[in-house]
């Protein structure tokens, strides 16, 4: 990037509509909501492999709900990549494995029967989202910024239900044997927490997505942010994390694994997904495929970014 290029990152920088972007501009856009939108879409894979699996009908629904909403939200967001000319299919079903920029959490498989994997994996993820989400509140492109409400809400839900299982499972509540039920929790930090990192890892447009106003804060800041927030929570409950809250970077860099998807770099549990959710569309030679969830703007403005609360 030229230095004449080159925006001061505190600078209130006013985006326009999809069609009044520069080319720069609608290249941070495009990066942005990739992530957003990949991330939401995968967790969503993943979670719908709990339905009726969950220990009490309790989670069984709860799981169903979450899985619906971030669908709901994935669909929030490739719709404005929609914007930009591309097409559902070619964003999801059409799209090779490698260029899809969810971080590698999302992508891991359950332990299966493990519902404290589910748990853990919520916590870290829903208290990134939260950070992410209030960051993206100051966005300058106005068609994040217009759509970021109806997310928060759900998001707010996801993040109490994966609050309110850790604790019970720390102390047995949910397990019926505490020593058992803590060390499942343990067991899914010390695989999960290393993947959890790679939420934070920048996408090759980072300098412009935060310099041109799409996410005004760093995913360095916010990387900050939620070590202040999730490795105390976890120190309480008497687990083990693999770094402090004031570690250095550098440290905390160390922790990463070698794929951390934002790069198109991904775990071999990611192919296997893949896999499974574009199967139909490929055996039947599809050109069209039906659409995650009815189109936001087609709603105007009502219910929730599923189309409703389905709880």
């Amino acid at each position: 990037m030229a230095a004449d290029e080159q925006l001061p990152w505190d600078r209130d920088y006013d985006l326009g509509m999809p069609d009044e972007l520069s080319e720069r501009e609608r290249a941070a856009v495009e990066a942005c909501l990739r992530s957003l939108a990949d991330d939401e879409f995968v967790l969503a894979e993943r979670y719908t492999e709990w339905q009726v699996r969950g220990p009490t009908l309790e989670s069984d629904l709860a799981v169903a709900n979450i899985a619906q909403d971030e669908l709901g939200h994935a669909r929030l967001w490739y719709d404005l990549l929609e914007d930009f000319g591309y097409t559902e299919p070619e964003l999801i079903w059409e799209r090779a494995p490698d260029d899809f920029r969810h971080a590698t959490l999302v992508e891991q498989p359950f332990v299966r029967g493990d519902w404290a994997d589910a748990v853990v994996r919520g916590f870290l993820y829903d208290e990134f989202e939260a950070l992410r989400l209030d960051a993206l509140t100051d966005s300058e492109y106005p068609r994040i910024a217009d759509r970021v409400g109806k997310v928060q809400g759900e998001e707010h839900y996801h993040r109490e239900h994966a609050r309110n299982w850790l604790e019970r499972l720390a102390e047995g509540r949910g397990d019926g044997d505490p020593e058992n039920g803590h060390r499942r929790v343990q067991d899914a930090i010390d695989r999960l927490f290393p993947h959890a990192l790679t939420l934070f890892t920048p996408t090759e447009r980072e300098p412009d997505i935060v310099g041109l106003g799409v996410r005004p804060t760093p995913l360095s800041e916010l990387r900050e942010a939620w070590l202040d927030e999730v490795v105390p929570r976890l120190d309480e409950l008497g687990f083990t994390v693999p770094v402090s809250s004031d570690a250095h970077p550098e440290a905390v860099d160390r922790q990463l694994p070698s794929e951390r998807g934002r790069d198109r770099g991904h775990t071999d549990a990611w192919r296997d997904l893949y896999d499974e959710f574009t199967f139909t569309y490929r055996q039947l030679d599809r050109r069209e495929a039906p659409r995650l969830m009815a189109d936001p703007d087609d709603a105007d403005g009502e219910g929730g970014a599923s189309g409703g609360d389905p709880r």
